[in-house]
């Protein structure tokens, strides 16, 4: 026999196996449609034969992707944080920062797989190289990846002007975490920082966002220190595009528990509380109130790994990373409700191109 015959054979018979192989695999398949036997993502439908519609109706599958589109992704990309506030749902229990090839290239597999909108946050976002770690991620996903908005939430202790004139145009909004206007209550919380003054900072910030055309933005967390104040008259004339107030939230193995690094029982308060805080700022036109309900599965959240936490047990239980396994794989595991994503306003104008503000 031919010695290429020799070599052919072996494959020949190896082919031959695997075909058999699947078809008994086939039958069985089909052999178990009487129990109903259904997996997760998978559905057996029912279609008529094209070429008797009127006759017996034949069955297929079809896999239906169970994923949610990533449109809106706020990436922790560092826990470290110069304020040590004490409801802190994402604690400095790491220093790692991934470098910055691997995080642009996470960020571009996330917009081929749909995302519009990308939140930098932390920790402080401007602790790693002094803000020029999250400005070339800002200048890269407008620039390089055309997002239509690129945002950052920061407490803005270490926000210089010099940022703003170097990465300002590339940014679409900036959040700046503010949960009092009574110095001694921000010092009680947490966001205290020797003789640096949160609110002045906060107003010096809001004047460069209008000379930089940045949008403003302010977000609160409402707990037992600050849930009888009345921000009205304050809020009003900073005049920011959306001040999101949230409910103080537990997280298990970040500020509570017996692994968690902050003990945010002491700040926690009860849903009418909150309630009547929103009913006593309900004439503030930007309030975009959000409850315990309404925050735990309405955030795709990324990690410093680049692994969606999952927070729908009361803890933050990560995927595999979106750089191992692609985005597909790891948003399964995200626990991402995207319809309370919806139902809490997540989609809005985010793009400052859209938006018609008086700079």
């Amino acid at each position: 026999m031919p010695l290429s015959a020799l070599v052919r054979l072996p494959l020949a018979l190896a082919r031959a196996a695997l075909e058999a192989l699947r078809g008994r695999l086939g039958a069985l398949c089909w052999s178990l449609s009487p129990l109903s036997l259904s997996l997760p993502g998978w559905r057996r439908v029912s279609a008529p034969s094209p070429a008797a519609p009127a006759g017996p109706r034949r069955e297929r599958h079809e896999w239906e992707d169970p994923s949610p589109t990533p449109t809106s992704v706020n990436y922790h990309f560092t826990r470290q944080c110069n304020y040590k506030c004490g409801f802190c749902f994402h604690t400095a229990k790491t220093s790692f920062v991934l470098p910055l090839e691997e995080a642009k290239r996470g960020l571009e597999m996330l917009k081929e797989a749909g995302m519009e909108k990308i939140n930098f946050s932390g920790g402080e976002p401007f602790l790693q190289d002094r803000g020029e770690f999250v400005g070339q991620l800002v200048q890269f996903c407008k620039q390089e990846l055309k997002l239509p908005s690129v945002s950052i939430v920061s407490n803005g202790s270490l926000i210089r002007e010099r940022w703003f004139k170097k990465y300002g145009e590339y940014l679409d909004i900036l959040a700046i975490s503010c949960d009092s206007f009574d110095e001694n209550v921000n010092v009680l919380i947490g966001r205290g920082q020797g003789k640096k003054n949160h609110v002045e900072n906060l107003h010096k910030l809001r004047q460069w966002c209008r000379e930089y055309a940045v949008a403003f933005k302010i977000n609160s967390v409402i707990n037992r220190f600050n849930v009888e104040e009345d921000m009205n008259e304050q809020i009003k004339a900073l005049n920011p595009v959306r001040w999101k107030v949230f409910q103080c939230l537990l997280i298990e193995g970040e500020n509570s528990g017996e692994d968690a690094l902050r003990e945010a029982e002491k700040f926690v308060i009860s849903d009418e509380d909150f309630e009547q805080f929103l009913d006593r700022h309900k004439d503030v036109s930007c309030l975009v109130p959000e409850s315990n309900q309404k925050m735990r599965d309405s955030y795709l959240i990324l990690d410093e790994y680049m692994r969606f936490l999952n927070c729908r047990n009361g803890r933050k239980e990560p995927s595999k990373s979106i750089l191992d396994v692609g985005v597909e794989a790891a948003i399964k595991f995200s626990g991402f409700d995207e319809n309370m994503f919806l139902k809490r306003g997540g989609k809005y104008v985010w793009s400052k191109a859209d938006m018609k503000l008086d700079w």
